[in-house]
Formats: C-alpha cells, structure tokens, sequence
C-alpha cells in the first residue's frame, strides 16, 4: 500500500518541490473546513489569496494544475456555478482568440524578428546606442505583436550567439562545448563572462521594452483588449486614450536604459569584446552566404505579413484574434508550410496560457458571485474624484507584482464596470 501512496505522491504535481506539494494539499483540506465554519465571503477570499499563491510560485509548478484545483474546489463549495464562467468566457472571447491566433501569426514571424536582431548586434558597436534600439525596437514590435514571442525571439539570438562562441572557443582548445564551462583557459574567462553580461543586458533591456511598448496599444497585452471590449476603444482611439499615460513612461524607460549603459549602473554598460564581435560577425556573413532565395523569399513574405498585420489593426478590420489567423494562414500558404506537424508548434505556446486564462475566469466568477471586491470598491468610491484613479493604480500596481496582469485587470475592470452601470462613477471617471 505504501508502494502505491509514494507513486500517487510522486505524480501528484509532478517534480514540483515536496513543500509546495503539501501546501496545495493543506489548502484543498482547509477550504471545506472554512465553508463549514465560516461563510462564502470569507472562503472566496482565501481562495483568491490561494490563487495568486500560484501565480506567484509559477517557476515551481505552472499554475494550470495547482490554480485549476483550487479553483475547481470553489465551484464543487458552491462558490460560483459553471453557467457564470461561461458568461466570462464569452464575454471575453477576443482575449481568448488573441492568445490563440495572434501569438500563432507572430510564431510565423520569427525568421523576420531573428534577423532584424541578430543585424542590430553585429552591426551597432555602441553599447549605449545597442541598448537603446534593443529597447526602442522592442517597444515598438511588442505595440503590434506578441511580447512572450517576441522576447523568445531575442532570447533565441542571445542564447545562438553564445553557442557559436562557446563552439569556436571549443575548436580552438580542443574541448567539447558542453564542457567548456569546466575547461575553459584563463585566456577566455574573461570574455567568456563578458559575453554573458553583454547578452545579460540586451536581454533585459529588450524585456523591459516589451513592457514600455505593451501598454500603448490595443493588441500589446491581453488585457489591454479585454479593457478596451468593455470601454468600445477601438485600435486608435486607445492609443489616443493611453497616450498621456503611456508616452512619458517610455521616454522615462527609455532614458532610463541610457543611462544604465551610459554610467554603467547595476552592472549595465559591458562592451563586447572586439575578437568576439569579429567571430559573431563572420557568422552572421556565413549565414547571410548560406541562405537560399527560398529563405530570401520566406523574409520578404513575413514583412509583408507584419504590414498588413500593421494596417488592419490600425483600421480594425476585424476581431484581432480573426486577424492573427489571417496573417497565420497568408504565411503558411505563401511559405509553404502545409504539414500539419509544423504548424502545430505555433500553437504550443500560447495554449498553455489560453487554457489557465479560463481559470482566471473561474476565479473571476468566484470574485463576482461572492462580491469579494465590493468592499475596496465601495472604499475607493468614499475617496474624492481626484484619488480615486490614484488609488485604483497604486493597488493594482502592488497586485501585479505578485501576479499575472491579466488575472488583475480582470478584476478591476468588472468591477469598475459595474460601478459605472449603477451609476456610482461618470463615465469620464471611469475611462
């Protein structure tokens, strides 16, 4: 019998840590006990603490599996019904066709955004200059594509330029590349570590450019849909509407990557090293050489994809998850990409997340059934007209550390909806 309990303990979760483990377990018999002696109010609220527990323990154990049966328990406590989380499914299925299609359409893309990056890293020598436009070139393609693909992309450039040096190095001291780290002579240490925190900071200051970028227009986040559905922006009016909000902190992040790299702060501003820019150089030349008018062809047919992808948001066509299948569909045909196998790994990325955004929903029909936020919203109202934003900011700002933007907008959203609905907040107020 023990044989099979040490076998159900070790599928359980998987290879997620043993404590981790016992705490799912502790918080799945601990809810019904609460039930029995307090009232849904407060187990709904412990469940969302719960929640947010996962979200924030995402590196332990992707929140789908622990998330989903805390939030599965609230539905068999009777905290919300199947019904409600359908109503927030359908209500939020541009969200759920953006995640589905848009990140498959810039999966497609990758060739293009590899390019345009590896250039900026063997052509741009200032460090300062490099970190600007890995920033600025981020913000700006994360405004219109995906930022997880996107930052895949960048991190894929890094990670290839690492092993073609760690290859030459390999060659040259007659060492296998999986083992240089052990071997590696005194001679390369140093540009070895130098290397690492070269491509530290490009990585880093691409990411942050993702987030600068994001927030500006209707397609950079998922959220950022999701509150334009219920406001009726469409693609221009909010950029115009997030625009005084938005431009200043990029120019704020921007700057703020300068002078990273300009002062060298936080261990920002590493050059690379002249040999290894000489080795990543003649790389890319090989690579340039080696490219077959096929795969010049392939490039050419992305760049058209990403400006039609450009254009009919900014028209707004259509549905943006309607538009994501149709640049999938325009660069599989063109590209020949027929085999079914092949096209299937565009999927693999966002289905994960599509699949744990239903369970935000879940969580979300919890929150409204139980009226869990009504307390902070009627607190927020109390407050005057002029810190009422402030305070919305400010408390979902602190959320959002801890966990998932969209998770968090799904909250504030519905619930500042609703206050505009009962006629507690302008209209004014609540854009």
């Amino acid at each position: 019998m023990q044989k099979y309990l040490q076998a159900f303990w070790q599928n359980f979760l998987g290879t997620a840590p043993s404590w981790y483990k016992k705490s799912i377990v502790a918080m799945l018999l601990l809810n019904p006990l609460l039930m029995l002696l307090t009232s849904g109010f407060v187990v709904g609220w412990v469940i969302l603490l719960e929640f947010i527990f996962t979200l924030a323990m995402a590196l332990r154990c992707y929140p789908l599996q622990s998330g989903g049966l805390i939030a599965l328990q609230g539905f068999l406590l009777g905290l919300s019904s199947p019904e409600s989380l359908y109503r927030e499914v359908e209500s939020n299925l541009p969200v759920i066709l953006l995640l589905i299609f848009m990140v498959a359409g810039i999966y497609f893309m990758r060739d293009l955004l590899m390019w345009v990056f590896t250039k900026l890293l063997v052509k741009v020598k200032s460090s300062v200059a490099l970190a600007f436009l890995f920033s600025f070139i981020s913000a700006v393609l994360s405004a219109f594509l995906d930022a997880l693909t996107l930052i895949a992309v960048i991190i894929s450039v890094g990670t290839g330029f690492y092993v073609v040096y760690c290859k030459v190095v390999a060659v040259t001291v007659n060492v296998a590349a999986s083992e240089l780290d052990r071997y590696i002579p005194r001679a390369h240490q140093a540009d070895l570590h130098t290397l690492r925190a070269f491509l530290r900071s490009c990585m880093m200051h691409a990411a942050v450019g993702t987030a600068l970028g994001g927030v500006c227009t209707l397609v950079g986040e998922p959220q950022n849909l999701l509150i334009a559905g219920i406001t009726g922006w469409n693609f221009v009016e909010f950029f115009m509407q997030m625009a005084p909000v938005t431009l200043p902190v990029l120019v704020v992040g921007l700057s703020t990557c300068v002078l990273l790299e300009r002062f060298s702060l936080f261990s920002y501003g590493v050059k690379m090293p002249r040999n290894i820019r000489k080795i990543l150089k003649e790389f890319d030349q090989e690579e340039s050489r080696e490219r077959t008018t096929r795969g010049r062809i392939a490039l050419v047919t992305q760049a058209i994809a990403a400006l039609l992808l450009v254009i009919a948001l900014g028209f707004h066509i259509a549905a943006v998850g309607l538009i994501g299948l149709t640049i999938v569909v325009l660069q599989t045909a063109f590209n020949g990409i027929i085999e079914e196998h092949r096209i299937e790994r565009a999927f693999q990325e966002s289905l994960p997340f599509t699949a744990l955004l239903v369970v935000f929903f879940g969580v979300i029909s919890i929150i409204e059934d139980q009226h869990l936020f009504a307390p902070l919203i009627q607190w927020v109202l109390s407050l005057s007209e002029q810190n009422q934003p402030v305070s919305l900011y400010a408390v979902n700002g602190l959320l959002s550390i801890i966990s998932d933007n969209v998770f968090v907008a799904t909250i504030y959203i519905s619930e500042v909806y609703n206050a505009l609905n009962e006629g507690l907040i302008s209209r004014e107020l609540f854009e």
